[in-house]
């Protein structure tokens, strides 16, 4: 079969057509396509802010229980004289308390200044500074136990965090003028403590 011009004359306008169909069609599925993807992003996008508002949501609410849990024991802490500033005067009023209930023949102390303290091995303190007054105790004592009980007390009756260090004792011979003292009023061991009071300071506490 043969085409003659006044056959390509007829057929131009369908194959123009045709070929604007393709192009019609071509931009169409590409629109279409481009939508598609647009619409894909902006799906992922809403699903992303939803879950970080989701998250964002959930660590409100354990915030919030975190801070009702954590807010009782940090009142405690103050209450026990942990936290806040150093407790000098607390601490001597409670030591001479104990020296009225004669735990021992006699004793007597000495607090030095606050500093900072560095706990070793070192640890995450968070959001307080950690601060140590050493504290030195000598001892007159009729025997060990005594000195286990004044510690125990000293825990338990004064409001604060004493860390034991460690002690030394020394026996003492018998003096002649001992000889007509009764035995429980008599002194046998000397020792000598070392410790001190651990205070806790929060860093964004008004001064």
């Amino acid at each position: 079969m043969k085409f003659s011009s006044s056959d390509f004359q007829l057929m131009r306008w369908s194959i123009m057509a045709i070929s604007a169909s393709v192009i019609l069609s071509s931009i169409i599925l590409y629109a279409s396509q481009q939508y598609a993807d647009h619409a894909q992003k902006d799906f992922r996008a809403a699903q992303n802010t939803m879950n970080d508002a989701r998250n964002r949501l959930a660590r409100a609410h354990q915030d919030q229980e975190d801070l009702a849990a954590y807010s009782k024991d940090y009142r405690i802490l103050e209450d026990r004289k942990i936290i806040g500033d150093d407790h000098r005067l607390d601490w001597m009023e409670g030591l001479d308390k104990l020296r009225q209930q004669n735990l021992v023949i006699d004793f007597s102390y000495s607090i030095a200044p606050q500093k900072n303290y560095t706990p070793q091995p070192a640890i995450d303190s968070g959001n307080f500074d950690i601060h140590y007054s050493e504290m030195k105790l000598q001892f007159d004592l009729l025997h060990e136990g005594q000195l286990l009980n004044f510690f125990n007390a000293l825990r338990n009756q004064i409001y604060g965090q004493y860390q034991f260090e460690g002690c030394t004792m020394q026996r003492t011979p018998a003096r002649d003028e001992d000889v007509n003292v009764a035995l429980s009023t008599a002194t046998h061991i000397k020792a000598e403590c070392s410790g001190g009071w651990i205070t806790l300071k929060n860093r964004n506490a008004q001064p």
